[in-house]
């Protein structure tokens, strides 16, 4: 009994350990706590930066697509029929008399016929189908309980 007093005694005696072992457990919670912190604040970040990215390229995106709009635009007033004639007016063409047509008759030419991808001969679609997938299950049971008495030589 004296030797536990006297541990308990130099135990109490030296307050700093058990000062020191909070100290420690305190610290490990502050770890704790900052990897926790850094962790969500690592992930918070990547989140955000996954986000404006994704923004930015819906931003290009609808950009590109109004650009994309406007030269059709572009094209459609330049391909409109006044400014084609206009042009072609500016390279010297005329606009032609139905009066004044030559037509030129070639020997030997025949005009090519259309291509005809319609089948000449229309066959009924019937559809195949393997006797596996007609029978039914009791058929199927009753088919092999057949052959098993058959096999056994057990007639019914």
């Amino acid at each position: 009994m004296n030797n536990i007093s006297q541990f308990v005694l130099k135990y109490r005696q030296a307050s700093w350990r058990v000062q020191l072992q909070w100290l420690v457990l305190f610290v490990l919670g502050l770890v704790a706590v900052a990897l926790v912190a850094f962790g969500y604040l690592n992930i918070s970040s990547r989140t955000t930066r996954t986000g404006r990215e994704i923004q930015t390229l819906k931003e290009n995106i609808l950009s590109e697509q109004k650009e994309n709009a406007d030269l059709e635009t572009k094209l459609a007033s330049l391909t409109s029929s006044q400014v084609m004639a206009q042009r072609a007016r500016d390279l010297g063409f005329l606009p032609v008399d139905p009066a004044s047509i030559i037509y030129i008759v070639v020997p030997g030419y025949t005009t090519p016929n259309g291509i005809d991808l319609s089948s000449a001969e229309t066959q009924p679609v019937t559809p195949v189908t393997p006797p596996e997938y007609t029978q039914s299950l009791f058929d199927w049971f009753a088919e092999k309980m057949q052959s098993t008495v058959s096999v056994s030589g057990v007639r019914p």
